[in-house]
């Protein structure tokens, strides 16, 4: 495929694009704002691609020419960077095909990230606590931020629920094949017998909204102020911290009470319902439209189950993209990249496919 039209209207695209990001009236409308930045980063990105694609093919043919000449010292030399030229030039090919197909709006959001115990009890509370630790580990590993907005602990150790927001550069695209159904399997602490339990936990990973994504009218929220109860110390049992917000037009629920501050928990909660409310929005919209077609990596359901962890065989499986690795033990402690960029290479050959396929009647 001959991407050099297509790169040539993005490159006028990019110039039209510093000269709007030089304006110094760029931040007065913030949404714009976010927008032409988002697609000047995205462009720069392509752009260094396609560059790096041109020296490296303008390489290619160089080794090319010395692998078939007189000298043998060179042509030796040359024939053996050969295959590492090749590989790197269809590498940076599959690279720009996607980043010239249409960008998902959401993938270089911040994220919410809410980690729930399913079936089994005890066992799931800590099951949830295991995975809550896995994404902070990987979050430290990897340079991004987590802020804990809420958390219901069970008695045990383990966690009923926990709420927090990753930050950092395109984290909603690291992390947004992560939800779904969390299986586990493993012989619990508290089983005398030695007997194999499986348990669930369900993991929902939300595009942070903002305020200019999903704006929230008054007339549309009752907020309520309660004590909050359970585990959480002294003042968080003693003071009335705990908030409550429902919206009123699709009756979803947000309580927080993870904090001291009744402000801040009441900001957490809004931080927390416009995310839901925009999945909420953009599911539904990606259902009317594209009804007819089904992701390869799934489709990031709560209801579906899309991976299993097995401690007795350290293994993990992805049932979406049939991964297995055996190194479970080193997964557990934040060491997921990979199997990450299995799922980004998975989902990046069904868009490009979905590109191609022709429409349906």
């Amino acid at each position: 495929m001959d991407f050099g039209p297509l790169i040539a209207r993005k490159r006028e695209r990019f110039d039209e694009l510093e000269k709007l990001v030089a304006a110094g009236d760029l931040y007065d409308d913030p949404k714009r704002a976010r927008e032409l930045l988002r697609e000047h980063t995205r462009l720069k990105e392509l752009l260094a691609l396609w560059q790096d694609l041109s020296k490296t093919s303008t390489e290619l043919e160089e080794s090319s020419k010395l692998a078939s000449g007189a000298d043998p010292d060179l042509a030796e030399m040359a024939q053996a960077d050969l295959p590492e030229l090749e590989k790197h030039v269809i590498a940076l090919k599959k690279e720009i095909q996607l980043a010239l197909l249409p960008p998902d709006p959401n993938e270089d959001r911040d994220a919410i990230v809410e980690i729930r115990a399913g079936t089994g009890g005890d066992e799931a509370a800590l099951f949830a606590a295991d995975l809550a630790r896995l994404y902070t580990r990987y979050a430290e590993a990897t340079g991004l931020k987590i802020e804990q907005l809420e958390a219901s602990p069970s008695e045990l150790g383990g966690i009923r629920e926990i709420i927090f927001k990753a930050s950092g550069q395109a984290v909603f695209r690291k992390l947004r094949y992560e939800s779904g159904v969390h299986r586990v399997q493993r012989v619990p602490a508290t089983e005398t017998q030695g007997r194999i339990h499986t348990s669930t936990a369900t993991v929902a990973v939300l595009p942070e909204a903002e305020e200019v994504d999903m704006e929230l009218k008054a007339d549309d929220l009752r907020i309520e102020v309660c004590r909050a109860g359970g585990p959480g110390g002294q003042g968080v049992n003693t003071t009335d911290s705990a908030v409550q917000v429902l919206h009123i037009p699709t009756g979803t629920i947000v309580r927080c009470q993870d904090g001291r501050s009744q402000q801040k928990n009441k900001e957490k909660a809004l931080q927390i319902l416009r995310s839901r409310l925009l999945e909420r929005k953009q599911r539904e919209e990606a259902e009317k439209y594209a009804a007819h077609r089904k992701s390869q990596v799934g489709t990031g359901g709560r209801e579906e189950k899309i991976r299993t962890y097995n401690f007795p065989q350290n293994r993990v499986t992805d049932h979406r993209i049939g991964l297995t690795l055996y190194s479970l033990d080193r997964f557990m402690e934040g060491e997921i990249a990979d199997m990450i960029s299995s799922l980004q290479a998975a989902d990046m050959e069904d868009r490009i496919a979905q590109a191609s396929a022709p429409e349906a009647p």
